[in-house]
């Protein structure tokens, strides 16, 4: 794999900051929830406490599950996934009140780096429409060689400027916490020879790898 030179430490630990970021407020809820608990008295308010505590391990729980496939091992070297298992974990990341998901890949096993590069095109691809709406997988080619393309309709749906060159995984300047994801999703990309691309269609934001 071709590419810019980014120390293995560096990469290793822009991913951790990434997934801590995504971890800390459904864990920071939890603990708050659990303070209630301990100090009130009132049963309404534990009762709160309590649904609070609930919901946000649900969410904790959904985000652990989906960083292990996308910025994990997820298994050894060659490993294959069942993308029936993907789908559901990026179900439970991805859908709310908000936020929908269409999926309409076949169930079968591909090559893990593919399947973590396509929960990585989700979230690039989720990070357009910040006000929720539909996000859909349409398979490109079959079998071992299958690819993605993920199309995000939203409100008011917007590409960041800075987003598709670091797609390209070709530069590291200025790469941090808040850009290494977009960046490993071109790694995972040029690992698997597949080129990522990004673009607006008409009111949709279009997320490919061919």
């Amino acid at each position: 794999m071709s590419g810019p030179a980014i120390e293995a430490l560096d990469l290793a630990a822009l991913l951790c900051s990434r997934v801590c970021h995504d971890l800390i407020s459904p864990v920071g809820a939890i603990v708050n929830g659990l303070e209630v608990l301990a100090e009130e008295k009132d049963e309404e308010t534990k009762t709160f406490a309590l649904e609070l505590i609930k919901k946000s391990a649900t969410t904790a729980s959904a985000k652990l599950q989906f960083c292990r496939i996308a910025f994990g091992a997820a298994g050894s070297a060659g490993a294959q996934i069942d993308l029936g298992d993907a789908q559901t974990i990026a179900r439970g990341f991805l859908e709310d009140d908000k936020t929908k998901l269409t999926w309409n890949l076949p169930r079968e096993l591909l090559a893990k780096n593919r399947v973590k590069l396509l929960l990585n095109m989700l979230l690039v691809a989720g990070q357009t429409i910040p006000r929720g709406g539909m996000l859909t997988v349409d398979p490109i080619g079959a079998g071992e060689a299958l690819s993605f393309k993920v199309t995000a309709a939203g409100a008011n749906a917007k590409i960041s400027p800075a987003v598709p060159p670091l797609l390209a995984a070709d530069s590291i300047e200025g790469l941090d916490a808040h850009r290494i994801q977009p960046f490993y999703a071109g790694l995972l990309a040029k690992a698997s020879g597949l080129t990522l691309s990004m673009a607006m269609d008409a009111d949709t934001v279009v997320v490919a790898a061919k």
